[in-house]
């Protein structure tokens, strides 16, 4: 493997976009509302991904179109630390394995998120972002430390006509999936380390959202947003298979949890036609990917404070949700 190291001071940048944050955010004494709580100190955390074995998880921030920080928020003492571009190491372009990226870009919005498990207590974490350039940014995170640390290693361009990539999960082989969030039509892509991008077969269909795919990467489960379901599809199996497991709102993201099961997140922010619907900033159900069984689990109108919901994760006892759209934090539901 061969690696390009760049020396780089992070702080101009973080001082050109207007220091998202400080550097630790202690936890701040935000009002519930009801039984709902919050972790304070994120701006937009529209993508949540826990650290497996530790107390982590990784938050993205959306400040602007272009620009934001990743966050690093602890379960158990709800503090949360800028960790990207405060406080990240040096770039050490791994020019091997993402010979196709044109280097390092210390400015981007981040969007969804993913992580492959390493060895020793460093992982890959990869990182839509939106900004200067349409790409996965991906980084070694280290977290043997006291505070996990992130160092840029390179990037996955997007694929040529793809409007928006949303959401990633990681494949077999060094590989990952990815959605071309496009309402009009969109489809999922694979990425592989030696050939590049390819489609993948009968994924089309209208604003496909979340992702996540099974441990032993025969399976894909999708956040259908227009559809309001969780989309699976097979992969690499003849015939090829798809079902859809409708759960009553627009998905965005999708995670596993802690039991097998898969957590749905998203919003009903508006009824389609003349029809009755109920508005929900939040909505989070469980689904089972093999019965395709909906439980609904989360139902909030959500706050000043906290106006739409786009992820959720199970936390010991509770489940976190996490927005945008001025969402100032992570809204934390019992379970």
């Amino acid at each position: 493997m061969s690696r390009a190291i760049v020396s780089f001071s992070l702080f101009p940048v973080a001082l050109a976009v207007g220091l998202f944050s400080h550097n630790v955010v202690s936890a701040q004494t935000c009002t519930p509302d009801g039984d709902v709580q919050f972790v304070c100190g994120t701006t937009n955390p529209e993508d949540l991904y826990p650290v497996p074995s530790t107390p982590w998880v990784i938050a993205s921030g959306r400040v602007s179109d272009v620009a934001g920080p990743i966050y690093a928020v602890h379960t158990r003492d709800h503090t949360v630390r800028e960790i990207f571009p405060q406080g990240a190491a040096s770039p050490d372009h791994d020019t091997t394995t993402y010979r196709d990226c044109p280097g390092f870009n210390p400015v981007f919005q981040p969007h969804g998120l993913t992580l492959r498990e390493g060895r020793g207590g460093v992982h890959t974490l990869y990182v839509v972002g939106h900004g200067a350039r349409e790409a996965i940014e991906v980084f070694d995170l280290d977290v043997r430390g006291h505070v996990p640390s992130l160092t840029w290693v390179g990037c996955i361009v997007s694929p040529a006509g793809t409007r928006r990539i949303n959401s990633i999960t990681a494949l077999p082989d060094g590989s990952l999936g990815a959605t071309n969030f496009d309402t009009e039509g969109g489809e999922l892509w694979e990425w592989h380390p030696e050939t590049g991008w390819t489609e993948v077969p009968n994924s089309q269909m209208p604003g496909p959202n979340g992702l996540v795919s099974s441990p032993d990467g025969r399976w894909f489960y999708i956040g259908g947003w227009s559809d309001q379901a969780l989309v699976r599809l097979s992969r690499g199996q003849t015939p090829i298979r798809i079902d859809a497991a409708p759960v009553g709102f627009n998905v965005d993201n999708v995670r596993w949890g802690n039991n097998g099961h898969i957590v749905v997140a998203g919003h009903v922010t508006r009824c389609p036609g003349a029809s009755d619907c109920e508005l929900a900033v939040a909505r989070v159900a469980t689904v089972d990917p093999n019965t395709l069984q909906v439980q609904q689990r989360v139902d909030y109108k959500g706050n000043e404070f906290f106006r739409l919901g786009t992820v959720a994760i199970e936390v010991d006892d509770e489940v976190w949700v996490g927005g945008i759209r001025g969402s100032l934090g992570i809204a934390r539901f019992p379970r």
